[in-house]
């Protein structure tokens, strides 16, 4: 039996509304339309994705360039809804952020930050500014006055050693993590021009192959092994996730929280111990759960 698409799953993870689901939702829920996906690329450096197709809104999170993205929906006034194939996440962004679906990513940008030029020349004045985790195709490689770089199948060049090919991680995402220590935090943001908590997780840990989901409650749900709390704050050690109502931090150590938060503003490394008393006294209280993930050392 299908049920109203406005019952029982999820908007942030589901393509389902009462006047249109995507088609794989077909005798699942009932809506006036079922869809099938029209496949898309984010075309630019990054794009807010947000639960209603205006400027104004809060946004949900933000997508990366060369993340495919699911068309559900093409409006008439510039906005596309559908799904973030990465993640899953599900909103409206721009349709002008969307390009074709092809040629299929090769490589994704493995350090904070790195500029996209129009050539393999570093003088030249940058077309864009990359994120770590975003992916682009590569198609040759050139190298000017003794430094290399990835020719894009776009026509752009990156400096080669800011990318790693897809499939290809590292052992330590937490040392990933500390190296956006000062990114300015930002409700939403999924940039390292601007993180949230969960963010700043999700694409440390994606550099070593660990698939978490976008926000904090889905990872404090599903990602790695919940660790025993009954009785206090467990044994932790680096790569442990902690998380509160609304919020998440990991640690570096047994003793020190690293995390991006409204109090600093930004990513911030502290004592664990003053965390959990300043965020006790806040509105996120004590702590909800402590998790494993897999091959944390």
């Amino acid at each position: 039996m299908s049920v109203s698409a406005a019952q029982s799953f999820d908007r942030r993870r589901h393509p389902v509304r009462p006047d249109l689901a995507a088609a794989r939702y077909r005798g699942r829920v009932e809506a006036a339309y079922f869809a099938e996906p029209l496949e898309r690329r984010i075309a630019v450096d990054s794009v807010a994705l947000r639960p209603a197709p205006d400027a104004a809104r809060s946004i949900d999170t933000e997508a990366l360039c060369g993340e495919r993205f699911d068309v559900y929906e093409r409006r008439g006034d510039g906005w596309a809804w559908g799904q973030l194939a990465t993640d899953g996440y599900v909103g409206y962004l721009p349709e002008a952020a969307l390009g074709e679906p092809g040629p299929a990513p090769t490589h994704r940008v493995c350090v904070p930050r790195s500029y996209r030029y129009p050539g393999p020349e570093l003088k030249l004045p940058p077309v864009g500014l990359l994120s770590l985790g975003a992916r682009v195709a590569v198609n040759g490689t050139a190298t000017t006055r003794g430094l290399d770089y990835a020719l894009l199948a776009d026509g752009g060049a990156v400096v080669a050693r800011h990318l790693l090919p897809l499939g290809e991680t590292v052992r330590d995402w937490v040392a990933v993590a500390e190296g956006l220590l000062g990114t300015p935090y930002l409700w939403g943001g999924r940039t390292t021009l601007g993180l949230d908590c969960s963010a700043l997780v999700q694409l440390a840990a994606a550099e070593a192959g660990i698939v978490l989901p976008r926000d904090s409650d889905m990872q404090e749900s599903e990602a790695g092994e919940a660790l025993d709390i009954a009785a206090g704050l467990p044994s932790l050690r680096r790569g442990d996730l902690v998380f509160w109502k609304g919020h998440v931090g990991v640690m570096r150590d047994p003793d020190t929280l690293l995390h991006a938060n409204g109090f600093t503003m930004t990513v911030a490394s502290e004592p664990v111990q003053v965390a959990l008393a300043r965020i006790a006294a806040s509105e996120w209280g004590a702590v909800t759960a402590c998790r494993r993930l897999p091959g944390a050392a």
